[in-house]
């Protein structure tokens, strides 16, 4: 998990991993500081290069013309995600970086993450994993097993 855990931290945060294993107290730390509009689209764009609507999934689209617009003004402040809205980039990089980990490409991750499940009664895991905070562990879960040789 140390692997997920780091790929989560260089999403999020601007440090460098020459320095060793981002601490998830970091992570934590960043969503509560807030993260910010090019850290969103940095994940969007990883996650769905493809589908243009995918980032008002994580941030409703007036509010994110909000925050464009105070970035552009250099207002930090306002720029920044909500700690909620923060937590779903998160949500989506933890799960994005542990769905690299098991499909080993960037293709095959989307794939599993778009494509219908039937262990999530036929709901694609990306929208449990947007839907609330619940639907992380359950994705989670399922890669798990994957990853590991067990039935899923």
């Amino acid at each position: 998990m140390t692997a997920v855990r780091d790929a989560i931290g260089d999403v999020l945060t601007t440090g460098s991993r020459a320095a060793g294993p981002v601490p998830v107290m970091t992570i934590m730390r960043q969503v509560e500081r807030g993260v910010s509009v090019s850290t969103l689209d940095r994940v969007t764009r990883e996650v769905a290069p493809d589908d243009a609507n995918f980032v008002f999934r994580i941030i409703p689209k007036a509010t994110l013309s909000r925050r464009r617009k105070a970035h552009a003004l250099h207002d930090t402040a306002k720029a920044m995600l909500s700690q909620e809205e923060g937590g779903r980039v998160a949500r989506v990089a933890e799960v994005w970086a542990a769905a690299l980990d098991v499909w080993g490409s960037a293709e095959a991750a989307r794939a599993f993450l778009f494509r219908r499940h039937p262990l999530l009664g036929g709901e694609r895991p990306m929208d449990v994993v947007l839907a609330n905070e619940f639907g992380r562990p359950v994705v989670l879960d399922i890669l798990g097993g994957l990853k590991h040789g067990t039935a899923v």
